[in-house]
């Protein structure tokens, strides 16, 4: 079979499901536990919701510059495809590199084994009927978007409707059951411990941390219609339905628990539903949380193969990766690889120190990418879809804080920073060393 008649890709996804990719690949089990990490922190009201906002506002500028991306080149692989045109081949493999091993990967493991930590509430599992669970999920989610990225993007938009009512229900039953606002939103935040300016910014990568995902959706650009407006329409679309709910969702925290319960509670969302309706409120809360987080899952799954079916095609991967399946129109193979490594991860449990270790450094490349737009910019040989808005101001203000988030991480972990990325750079001579042996995206070496 000659290139030309091998099997292609099929366009399935529209705007109402690539949106829902965008909300499904955010919202997961971080909302229902992530307010604690940042309450520590920052322990007033007015600084919690600023945190919030703020987070959400920079996913926004961050999803401006992925739009804009996204409807100049609408070939599969997002961030990936972006990166190697905006600098070079190696460039965009450093990312797939971490994807693979460790930042996409482990995500999928950590997220598979909180689902399983959620069912063992209601199930008497040990340590390997976790890693089953887990492992489980990963393996059947795998199976449907293999048999087409159509049945994958529509179990991804139930899930995420699901997930929207049950944040609807939660926001109007905490509001409305609640009964203790003097108390807890007439706070003399002139009691509350100072918090820094180191504090504060630890507190925003904790809420940017329940914000990821969001770029994701362009991973799938040759399965989407009409990507050039599709995906920017969801990346934005996504982005403001996510930090509503977020808002609302810690609104509601603060609205029934005090404020110090919000700061040292490990399942703050269950404890905010035991107090509105009693004994069952952990166990609601709980299947909510299992509910949420196999939907985040489901949209994650099906985002990565996407990139290292592009890598294949560059000749960056091995050639039978970029392989579609005749029938089902997937990239099966690499839905597979991308399968068994995370397995792999969630049974031996090295996923916590290979996650833990490179997951923040996912923003040096944001930070690049927001560079590279003004560098493709000066080519006269793209057409664009859409100008971000805000430029130049707001990309560059997107890419100094995502600087500034890895410098803070290197400054306050130095040893697991510096290890991080140790593990990303280990890709560079791998690359150069793959690029000897052919064909790299239009450069023999």
């Amino acid at each position: 079979m000659t290139e030309r008649d091998s099997p292609t890709l099929r366009r399935a996804i529209r705007l109402p499901h690539a949106t829902a990719m965008v909300v499904g690949t955010i919202v997961g089990a971080s909302i229902f536990v992530q307010p604690s990490e940042i309450t520590g922190q920052v322990p007033t009201i007015t600084g919690v919701f600023a945190v919030w906002l703020i987070s959400g506002a920079l996913t926004l500028v961050g999803a401006l510059v992925c739009a804009e991306l996204a409807s100049t080149f609408t070939e599969s692989g997002g961030v990936y495809v972006y990166l190697r045109e905006a600098y070079n081949p190696a460039t965009g493999f450093l990312w797939g590199w971490a994807m693979f091993w460790s930042m996409h990967s482990g995500i999928i493991a950590a997220i598979a084994v909180v689902f399983a930590r959620y069912t063992a509430y209601f199930l008497p599992l040990g340590d390997y009927g976790l890693k089953a669970v887990a492992i489980a999920a990963i393996l059947v989610l795998s199976g449907i978007n293999y048999v087409g990225v159509r049945s994958g993007s529509v179990l991804q938009s139930l899930f995420t409707l699901g997930k929207l009512l049950a944040i609807v229900l939660i926001i109007g039953f905490g509001f409305a059951l609640g009964s203790r606002l003097p108390e807890h939103f007439v706070v003399d935040n002139a009691m509350a411990p100072a918090s820094t300016f180191s504090g504060f910014l630890t507190a925003l990568v904790a809420g940017l941390f329940a914000f990821g995902g969001w770029h994701m959706v362009t991973y799938s650009s040759e399965e989407t219609v009409d990507p050039r407006r599709t995906i920017p329409a969801a990346l934005l679309l996504g982005t403001i339905i996510v930090t509503l709910c977020y808002v609302a969702m810690n609104a509601v925290y603060m609205y029934v628990l005090p404020l110090s319960t919000v700061a040292s509670s490990t399942r703050v969302a269950a404890d905010a539903a035991d107090v509105l309706i009693g004994f069952g409120g952990g166990a609601t809360m709980s299947a909510i949380v299992m509910f949420s987080t196999f939907g985040a899952l489901s949209g994650i799954v099906l985002a990565g193969p996407r990139v290292y079916y592009s890598m294949a095609k560059d000749g960056l991967l091995f050639r039978w990766v970029a392989d579609v399946h005749p029938r089902f129109r997937t990239p099966h193979r690499a839905i597979v690889l991308q399968a068994v490594w995370s397995s792999v991860l969630v049974a031996t449990g090295t996923f916590r120190v290979l996650f833990t270790r490179v997951i923040y450094t996912e923003w040096v490349f944001f930070g690049l990418m927001a560079i590279g737009l003004f560098l493709l910019r000066r080519r006269g040989d793209l057409t664009r879809g859409y100008s971000a808005w805000g430029y130049p101001i707001l990309p560059i203000v997107f890419a100094v804080s995502s600087f500034a988030i890895v410098l803070n991480q290197i400054v306050t972990n130095t040893v697991e920073s510096v290890g991080g990325l140790s593990l990303v750079l280990i890709g560079l001579p791998v690359y150069y060393l793959w690029a000897r042996t052919g064909y790299v995206r239009g450069e023999r070496t």
